[in-house]
């Protein structure tokens, strides 16, 4: 019979605490020999949690909290109930809303950690071009409505900073694979002014240039499909961790692994099927942005200010 440790399934949950805790570790100039004496364990078994290749026992995240010198209780309560639910595959606590604090509470795991983490990423969008290939006026734009009425130009130039260097994966030895699809409505949303999306659109074009960048179209005159139910990440996660989706609402991020991920990894298979060819994707956009160049009017229905 299989071992517990042996039946223990590799969840980004417990990466993301066997991270925390390597993190601690670290941040405090100690090393895993003299940690794996205090807890009475061997060196090679601390490595293994640190790793999430075992499983972390609650009582010596606790312990380990106590020599790190962690005592604030939300931060001790997250790491501890994530040693505690670490097995878990379906689904972790929602995040709070985009620009707000995270409740100290929740089990929040940041979706970008996760994201960064991924082999490859599947994006489909339905409203706005993926935040990994905006440009920065693009990306400011999309920021400053999301922080409502006059925000902090300093809170904005820090969250655009931060946005831009998440792009960086895309740029990894290796690289992070990415395959972006959204709907063709999203070319013509007007995002800022025309100059504005005439230029995101022509960073578009100029990013599928990277062999690992794929972007894609799906048609307005495709009906019911899919993607219905809104935008969504699969992350294609090195193994052994399972595939993860992470899906954005007005109540924040909501982070999905297991079986459950499995079904946005099939429904994004489907929308890649009804959307056009790559080739005729980059037609689409580069004709797009020919046109608001030129001042020319979009098709009925599709006009972005000037």
């Amino acid at each position: 019979m299989p071992t517990k440790r042996e039946q223990f399934a590799q969840t980004i949950r417990a990466q993301y605490l066997g991270e925390r805790m390597r993190q601690l570790r670290e941040e405090r100039g100690l090393v895993l020999k003299y940690i794996a004496a205090y807890l009475s364990v061997e060196f090679s078994t601390l490595a293994r949690y640190e790793r999430a290749e075992w499983p972390f026992r609650k009582e010596h995240v606790s312990a380990l909290l106590d020599v790190y010198g962690v005592h604030d209780e939300d931060e001790r309560e997250e790491l501890i109930s994530l040693a505690r639910d670490a097995w878990r595959l379906d689904q972790w606590e929602k995040d709070d809303a985009p620009g707000k604090a995270p409740t100290a509470t929740r089990q929040v795991i940041d979706p970008w950690w996760v994201q960064s983490r991924a082999e490859e990423l599947c994006v489909y969008a339905t409203v706005l071009i993926p935040e990994l290939l905006r440009t920065r006026d693009y990306a400011e734009v999309v920021i400053q409505h999301s922080l409502g009425a006059q925000p902090s130009m300093a809170k904005v130039d820090t969250l655009v900073r931060q946005h831009l260097n998440r792009q960086a994966i895309l740029d990894n030895k290796p690289p992070t694979r990415l395959t972006a699809i959204f709907d063709e409505a999203v070319l013509y949303r007007p995002v800022g002014s025309r100059a504005i999306l005439q230029a995101q659109l022509e960073h578009l074009a100029r990013a599928v240039e990277r062999p690992h960048v794929n972007v894609r179209v799906l048609p307005t005159r495709i009906g019911l499909h899919d993607g219905v139910d809104g935008a969504f990440t699969v992350c294609r996660m090195h193994g052994p961790y399972p595939t993860v989706a992470v899906l954005t609402h007005l109540g924040g991020r909501m982070v999905i692994e297991g079986g459950t991920a499995d079904r946005y990894e099939t429904a994004f298979g489907e929308l890649g099927k009804a959307s056009l060819s790559p080739t005729d994707s980059m037609d689409l956009i580069e004709q797009t942005a020919r046109q608001l160049g030129a001042g020319a009017q979009l098709p009925a229905g599709r006009e972005v200010a000037a």
